[in-house]
C-alpha cells in the first residue's frame, strides 16, 4: 500500500484534427467529391477556417476529432465523477477481476495530507480496510469461493480513496465541455487537477481547437452566478498561459 500519484498520458488522437474538422464542415456546403475536397483541404493551412468555425459556434464538425487518454493515480471518488460525462468511452480497471490482496494504493486529499494527525488517521484507516479485505478473501477462499467470486464481495470494504486506472476516449466537442465544467474552481480538486493535465496535452496536439479551452469564465462572465469562486482574474491568468 502506498499513496498514488496522478499520471495522464495522451495515448492516441486523430491525426491532423484541424484537417478532419475542416473537411467535415466544408463537405456540408461543397459540391466537390470527397477526394477533391480532401486535396483542397490538405493543400492549405486550415487554422483560420477552424478558428472561424468555432467563433461561429458551428461545433458538430469538431466531434470528428477524438482523443484517448490513459489515466492512473486517481481515486474511485474521482472516476465516479468522470464517468458522468456520458459522451465518452471508458475502460476501467476492475476490482472484481483484479485482486487487491497485495495492497491497494490510495489518494490522500491535500487538506488531510497537510495535517499530521489527520494524515496518520487516514493512513491507519487505509491499513484497516486492507486488513478487512484480506480477511474476507481468506475466509471466502476457505469456503471454496475464490478468484473474482471472492473479490467481488470483498471489494465492498474498499474506500473511495482506492486508486484506479482508466482509459478514456472523448471527441473534441465533449472535451471542450469537460474542460468548461471540470477546470472550474468549483469542481472537486482531484478531477480539476486531472482535467488540467488533459488540457495541457490536447493543447499541444491540437492548439487551434483547444486555443480557448478552459473553465466557463475564461472568455465570458462566470456561469456559476451567485456561486462564483470570486477569483476570475486569477483563473483567467492561469488558463491563458497553459500551452
Amino acid at each position: 500500500m502506498s499513496e498514488a500519484k496522478l499520471k495522464v498520458i495522451l495515448l492516441k488522437h486523430t491525426i491532423n484534427p484541424e484537417e478532419i474538422v475542416a473537411m467535415a464542415a466544408k463537405l456540408c456546403y461543397s459540391p466537390s467529391d470527397i477526394e477533391s475536397l480532401k486535396e483542397k483541404i490538405q493543400a492549405r493551412d486550415q487554422k483560420a477556417f477552424v478558428e472561424k468555425l468555432m467563433k461561429m459556434g458551428h461545433m458538430s464538425p469538431i466531434e470528428h476529432a477524438s482523443f484517448t487518454f490513459a489515466i492512473e493515480g486517481i481515486s474511485r471518488a474521482c472516476s465516479h465523477q468522470l464517468v458522468r460525462h456520458r459522451l465518452a468511452s471508458y475502460s476501467q480497471q476492475s476490482q472484481r477481476y483484479v485482486s487487491e490482496e497485495i495492497g491497494f494504493d490510495y489518494i490522500i486529499p491535500p487538506i488531510i495530507k497537510q495535517d499530521k494527525e489527520l494524515k496518520k488517521y487516514f493512513q491507519d484507516f487505509m491499513s484497516e480496510a486492507q486488513k478487512a479485505y484480506n480477511h474476507i478473501v481468506k475466509k471466502l477462499n476457505e469456503k471454496g469461493i475464490k478468484g473474482e467470486s471472492a473479490n467481488q464481495d470483498a471489494r465492498f470494504v474498499l474506500p473511495n480513496a482506492a486508486e484506479t486506472k482508466i482509459i478514456v476516449t472523448m471527441n473534441a466537442r465533449e472535451l471542450l465541455h469537460f474542460f468548461r465544467m471540470r477546470c472550474c474552481n468549483r469542481a472537486q480538486w482531484e478531477i480539476r487537477q486531472m482535467a488540467d493535465e488533459m488540457l495541457k496535452l490536447v493543447k499541444k496536439a491540437s492548439p487551434v481547437i483547444f486555443q480557448k479551452a478552459g473553465p466557463g469564465c475564461l472568455y465570458a462572465p462566470c456561469p456559476e452566478g451567485e456561486y462564483t469562486c470570486g477569483k476570475i482574474v486569477e483563473v483567467r491568468k492561469k488558463y491563458r498561459v497553459i500551452k
